[in-house]
């Protein structure tokens, strides 16, 4: 065997996608409908190096550290460009929660300082404890430089490392098994053709207005036998008149009692002078730009009425930000649909395009983010990671869509592709490297200890978390599983709740909604275990 590993260890690339094929063919095996999905990768890879390094062979000396960098960059960036929209929409709803999520860390390492200094460990070791049991490398280099023992550091983070994986997958399973029973699910999206009973004319921008422009107006007959017209914000609805709604379920039924009842007649039913189409964006030149800001009413008397973001159908407000690769609903007169067409590219190039301008940009700007130093009251300098870097440069990329002629998203298909690459790429790297170490780690006759104390504190964290953001801030489970993630800045388990859920937009939320304030928050506290 120990030919066969002393080659491995000379073939990085081979050894890297290996890890990936064969640790993922490995993750989809379910046992009762759970699989450990990605997280495969991460635990083959820790097994395969500690095999090795066990048969006397130095598994990661020709294992580069950039694999890690590079595939944690890509899946921070790739996440904070497909989150970017929600969470600063939701920014200001959850600072309780960012702050609470900071609380509950100052807890897992007061835990971890208290357990560690009774079995007699050294700060060296607690700092490096705290940050295994909670999965932060940067911790890890804080907790080393501050106590000036990274080797020691380092050999409890290894120990730590495994349960802090395995108990955070936990967490997030009971998560996602109460969040079947979720009731912020994404709405479904339903139209309607009603037939106005009212007599007082009310105008379109008076219903849209009462129910805050959750819905859009796209046909509208005056007379059962009359033509059919596109409705504007003025347009009066006269009684009788057959006029069609989209929008969320509970919103359209209350339009429908509002303004008459549910007509027999479906206005979508006749393509004849109108039609609808899905078409997809491909054309740079919209990337980044706001429905409203389309003027399809003007230029070709059309309307949007719903966007599909990968398997997500949502509303077309005015103010929503397109991206390349979106998939718009849109009714025009048929006549006017090729011309349509052409204006969006409906190309399946713009579902694959990574619009190399901004990743590369992105990328670039989120690493230098990533490692500029930062004075601590202690004098100490520390930074925040190639990760939480290019994670915030992807959310206000994700949020703003364009910067003057360049759009700055990529598509979500694309974001999908990428992150999951990137993700895989830093768990091989991730487990290959801590493989390495925890054989050499188990030859200490404390490992036990920091075992158990490891334990302790990714269980407080875990557990703290679940109970404060599901009884206190009443979170659904589904966005619950993602910010357990998020907290534990810990890929794997995003991947996994991904896996579970279908790659439900909630997890992803969750996740960018509390990395950058765990990211900082576990560095500064691993920096003051460290020099205690």
């Amino acid at each position: 065997m120990e030919t066969a590993f002393q080659y491995l260890a000379s073939q990085p690339v081979l050894v890297l996608f290996g890890l990936i094929g064969i640790g993922m063919y490995i993750g989809h095996f379910r046992i009762k409908g759970i699989g450990l999905g990605a997280a495969a990768v991460l635990f083959l890879a820790i097994g395969i190096s500690a095999w090795g390094t066990a048969e006397g062979v130095n598994m990661v000396e020709h294992f580069p550290q950039e694999f890690g960098i590079l595939g944690l960059a890509l899946f921070a960036f790739a996440i904070g460009i497909n989150s970017g929209n929600s969470f600063f929409s939701s920014l200001k709803q959850s600072l309780g929660i960012m702050m609470m999520t900071l609380v509950v860390l100052i807890a897992g390492g007061v835990v971890a300082y208290l357990l560690g200094s009774a079995v007699g460990m050294d700060s060296a070791m607690i700092g490096g404890t705290f940050a295994g049991a909670l999965t932060n490398t940067p911790a890890l280099a804080a907790a080393g430089a501050s106590s000036g023992d990274t080797q020691s550091a380092t050999v409890a983070y290894s120990i730590a490392y495994l349960f802090g994986v395995f108990g955070m997958l936990i967490m997030a399973t009971f998560a996602l098994h109460y969040g079947k029973y979720d009731t912020d699910r994404p709405v479904t999206l339903i139209s309607r053709t009603i037939r106005v009973e009212r007599e007082d004319l009310p105008s379109v921008r008076d219903i849209r207005a009462h129910v805050h422009g959750n819905v859009r107006f796209s046909r509208l007959k005056e007379q059962e036998d009359g033509p059919t017209i596109y409705p504007t914000a003025d347009t009066k609805l006269t009684k009788g008149a057959l006029v069609t709604i989209v929008g969320p379920q509970n919103v359209v039924l209350e339009v429908i009692s509002e303004l008459g009842h549910n007509s027999s007649i479906a206005l979508d039913a006749d393509r004849s002078d109108w039609d609808y189409r899905r078409i997809t964006i491909s054309d740079p030149k919209l990337a980044g730009r706001t429905v409203g800001e389309l003027a399809l009413d003007e230029r070709f008397q059309a309307t949007l009425s719903r966007i599909r973001r990968g398997d997500t159908d949502m509303l077309a407000h005015a103010d929503f930000v397109l991206q390349l690769g979106d998939r718009v609903r849109v009714v025009a007169p048929t006549k006017n649909m090729d011309k349509i067409s052409k204006y969006f590219g409906d190309s399946s190039t713009g579902l694959t395009s990574i619009n190399p301008v901004a990743l590369g940009l992105g990328m670039v700007l989120g690493l230098l983010i990533g490692e500029f130093p930062i004075l601590t009251p202690s004098g100490e300098y520390f930074t925040i990671g190639s990760a939480a870097g290019t994670l915030a440069v992807g959310l206000v990329f994700g949020k703003i869509g364009r910067i003057g002629p360049f759009p700055t998203a990529l598509p979500y298909t694309a974001c999908q592709v990428l992150s999951e690459f990137g993700l895989l790429v830093f768990l091989a790297q991730a487990g290959y490297n801590a493989g390495g170490q925890i054989a050499k780690a188990f030859t200490s006759g404390v490992w036990l200890s920091i075992l158990l104390v490891g334990m302790a504190v990714t269980l407080t964290v875990g557990a703290g978390l679940y109970f404060v953001m599901r009884y206190w801030f009443k979170m659904g489970g589904t966005r619950l599983s993602g910010l357990l993630a998020g907290a534990q800045t810990q890929p794997a388990v995003l991947a996994y709740a991904n896996n579970r859920t279908n790659f439900d937009p909630r997890v992803a939320i969750g996740y960018s909604l509390v990395y950058p304030a765990a990211m900082v928050g576990k560095i500064l506290i691993a920096q003051v275990i460290g020099g205690l």
